[in-house]
């Protein structure tokens, strides 16, 4: 079978040679390719040909060795209950690998072409503090790029060392678009980004808060890991090998801040002048029941997403915590169905399509759990009202992040504390007062106000008593008994 290539591929609707580059992406993973990506395929089938994408890999070549030989085509497959169709996107002009050479990646970013930096890079990848979302200076990355800030490694260091450069040039800004679930997504890179400027000079970072946009966005679609039965299926649907397709489900949403000053692509997405309502309800519905979802799932043997909706009582606490304690904290925006949403969000859990891994969803939750558990906790606490849904879903990443299962296996813990969290569980052991104790105490995640509210400390030692005494499955099933 040959493989996808510009000579192998049926039709095209554009040649990828003949676009120019107008946007720069950090973080060309999987969601990038399936979301953003998409979005900006369809403008330049539409015959706007300024959008091509320079791709960039911070850390692995993996990307761009699975496409280089493709021309940077990959294959996009969508699914829903109508079962799974498949199609080329060819809106990437490249993949660089920053490791390889930081220069090349900061020229790119200073093409008289480029209008938008946008940004995929997981919430681990802005080198800040989760609890408040203030650049940590500390960072061994953050400490290179200050010492070294024309080889840049982290994020803030290569947009820094990009915007000198362009001011340097006579060039305007680009836009700084983050793709990224975090809070206030846009505000927050700025305030990462200008604190790492005005550490590198007062009056670049004056520059860079004066001058520079960072609009907000909320994107939703759900995209699993890739695996080779993935690749293998679509192989066969498609009559091409491709090294790193992407599957996702059918259903994409997009929420941008319309704050463009150099122009923007005409996405087909939902522009706005305020993001959090749409935000919010995203964060705390999806991306909250997933968390919680995924480490309840993972303990008791669900692989994926879908496997824990067949669960009935797992189901339950999904739909309670999201109907219950999630709802009354968030602001609706005009003209949403938040009840349609919900059912929504139900139904592509359960899509058998999408094997999304409940371990691949339980990564990095120390930098996961602020926005999608801990601000809906906060809110629900100055209202007097009961968390314990969401307690519960504090307590097993608690149970997780030990390391070991319940079967006493290892469990692959993927975090950037996860040195410091398995101490912590370690020191404490199977004392669920000791480790509740010893993981709320880190102030990265959980702040001061949290640990020191006994409300909440109690309902979570509570909920981690049961998790060591029952085990994950039959705490979820008492959920359901004492709270149906």
């Amino acid at each position: 079978m040959e493989r996808l290539s510009i000579r192998t591929a049926k039709s095209l609707a554009y040649h990828p040679a003949l676009i120019d580059i107008g946007i720069v992406h950090l973080g060309v993973g999987a969601f990038h390719r399936a979301h953003m990506a998409d979005y900006t395929d369809a403008v330049l089938r539409g015959g706007d040909r300024r959008w091509g994408i320079m791709g960039a890999s911070l850390r692995s070549p993996d990307t761009r060795d699975a496409l280089l030989p493709q021309d940077y085509l990959y294959t996009i497959a969508e699914s829903d209950d109508a079962g799974e169709r498949c199609r080329i996107i060819s809106a990437l002009r490249g993949v660089l690998v920053a490791p390889e050479d930081p220069q090349a990646l900061i020229e790119a970013m200073c093409l008289p072409s480029v209008k938008i930096v946008s940004l995929t890079v997981t919430e681990k990848g802005y080198c800040h503090d989760p609890a408040t979302g203030e650049l940590n200076e500390q960072h061994p990355d953050i400490i290179h790029d200050l010492a070294n800030p024309d080889r840049p490694r982290s994020v803030p260091g290569f947009l820094v060392a990009a915007l000198k450069s362009r001011k340097a040039r006579g060039l305007p800004p680009f836009t700084v678009l983050c793709c990224d679930n975090l809070p206030e997504n846009g505000r927050t890179v700025a305030k990462v980004v200008a604190r790492l400027a005005r550490l590198n000079s007062t009056d670049l970072g004056r520059y860079v808060k004066d001058t520079v946009a960072f609009p907000a966005t909320m994107v939703d679609r759900i995209v699993p890991a890739t695996t080779d039965a993935d690749r293998a299926r679509i192989a066969a649907s498609t009559g091409l090998t491709d090294a790193w397709p992407v599957v996702t489900e059918a259903y994409n949403n997009w929420v941008v801040e319309d704050d463009f000053p150099q122009g923007r692509p005409a996405w087909d997405a939902t522009f706005v002048t305020d993001i959090k309502p749409f935000e919010l309800m995203k964060l705390r519905l999806l991306n909250g029941a997933h968390s919680s979802m995924s480490y309840f799932g993972y303990l008791a043997g669900r692989e994926t997403i879908a496997d824990c909706m067949q669960d009935e009582a797992l189901a339950s606490y999904v739909a309670h915590l999201m109907h219950v304690e999630v709802t009354p904290t968030l602001m609706v925006p005009p003209g949403a169905d938040i009840e349609s949403y919900k059912q929504a969000l139900l139904r592509r859990f359960r899509n058998p399509g999408l094997r999304h891994r409940t371990w691949q969803i339980a990564m990095d939750g120390s930098q996961k759990l602020p926005q999608r558990l801990l601000g809906t906790i906060r809110d629900r606490l100055v209202a007097g009202a009961p968390i314990d849904g969401l307690a519960l879903g504090v307590a097993a990443w608690m149970r997780y992040v030990t390391g070991i299962d319940e079967k006493g296996q290892p469990i692959d813990v993927r975090d950037p504390l996860r040195d410091e969290l398995r101490a912590r569980a370690d020191a404490a052991g199977r004392d669920a007062g000791k480790l509740a104790t010893a993981l709320l105490a880190v102030e990265k995640i959980f702040g001061r106000d949290l640990p020191a509210n006994a409300t909440f400390s109690t309902a979570v030692t509570r909920a981690l008593d049961c998790l060591f005494s029952k085990g994950s499955r039959a705490t979820y099933e008492h959920f359901r008994s004492t709270h149906s």
